[in-house]
């Protein structure tokens, strides 16, 4: 649902340069370069996000995700458009199959926040690409004549962006496919706008049938407001199994203290970790990139700081869209 541009910044999502300026999130110097940033990239921070931005902290960890910097628009040699290589993968619009027995299926690729680091953010934006419903029934289609996938999984954009009635509707024909075991979801939403997570919605989750996970993208601890718990509690009371996973970023998460917070932040909101992605190359987002060893030595730092439930797996994607593959750390035995 759209919000009237009347309203006042703290009322909507912030969505240009301007918005970000006058809702003091923006220095006045940093505008111009924020104005270029916008215009080939999608900019969005809701109400829930701003308001947990500390404009006095240049180095605040949320602002650091969410806006717009004039490095977004320098591409590093080993930087690429489509790191996941989604494209190559795509049998019919709005699905990728890089996997023998799990497909994603891409309903929209709108999301409620647009991330300064996201490897599809060449394809999600503000026109919303939905699949029309020729488009969506060409995708039913297709994971009915793919009997090797047991798994689908939404993504897109946000898939908690449609309406809990439409959400429904596309698991329900999912969970109806018999070779379909498990449905799962991955989403910004019950922390960048747990408004929308409201009882129906919640209620509308809990009627499918199939076992179904919701994967909750979340990078620090201060993500997991008072709003976002609320929300996290309705998912959790309506059966849905929450999951979370997390990027290793540069100056958001990059210490075994910012780690071990969030993971049992998480563990806290009944979330558990599974994964934590190492960055995926994609075009202006080399001032995030943590090298993997650090990574590891990061991981190996928490262990037995923190309990095994707080343990995500440490994943990179491989080069041509071969899949991800667990980094470690190793450990010698005893």
């Amino acid at each position: 649902m759209s919000v009237p541009l009347s309203l006042p910044p703290a009322r909507r999502t912030l969505r240009t340069a301007a918005d970000l300026a006058a809702a003091g999130l923006l220095p006045e110097a940093e505008r111009e370069a924020a104005e270029r940033v916008g215009a080939r990239y999608s900019i969005a921070v809701t109400p829930a996000v701003a308001g947990l931005i500390d404009p006095a902290d240049p180095a605040d960890p949320i602002a650091r995700q969410y806006i717009p910097d004039a490095a977004e628009l320098l591409t590093a040699p080993h930087e690429v458009a489509d790191p996941t290589a989604d494209a190559p993968f795509t049998p019919v619009k709005g699905v990728v199959h890089r996997y023998p027995d799990r497909a994603l299926l891409k309903p929209l690729l709108a999301c409620p926040v647009y991330c300064r680091f996201c490897f599809r953010r060449e394809a999600v934006g503000a026109d919303g690409g939905v699949l029309t419903e020729a488009e969506l029934e060409a995708a039913f289609a297709w994971f009915a004549a793919t009997p090797a996938v047991r798994e689908v999984i939404l993504t897109g954009g946000d898939p908690l962006m449609l309406s809990p009635r439409r959400l429904e509707a596309i698991l329900a024909r999912l969970a109806a496919l018999p070779q379909i075991e498990l449905l799962r979801i991955h989403s910004r939403v019950p922390v960048a706008a747990p408004d929308l997570v409201t009882l129906g919605l919640a209620a509308a989750l809990g009627r499918i049938e199939a076992p179904l996970y919701l994967c909750v993208h979340a990078n620090h601890a201060r993500e997991f407001s008072p709003a976002a718990l609320e929300a996290l509690g309705r998912l959790h009371r309506a059966g849905v199994v929450l999951l979370g996973q997390s990027v290793l970023l540069r100056g958001i998460n990059d210490s075994a203290e910012a780690l071990e917070g969030l993971f049992r932040t998480m563990l806290r909101a009944r979330v558990k970790p599974y994964y934590l992605h190492q960055l995926d190359p994609a075009p202006g987002t080399a001032r995030f990139a943590v090298p993997v060893d650090e990574g590891r030595a990061l991981l190996r730092a928490l262990r037995g700081r923190v309990s095994g439930l707080a343990w995500p797996t440490y994943v990179q994607e491989r080069p041509g869209g071969a899949g991800k593959v667990p980094l470690g750390p190793a450990f010698e035995p005893v």
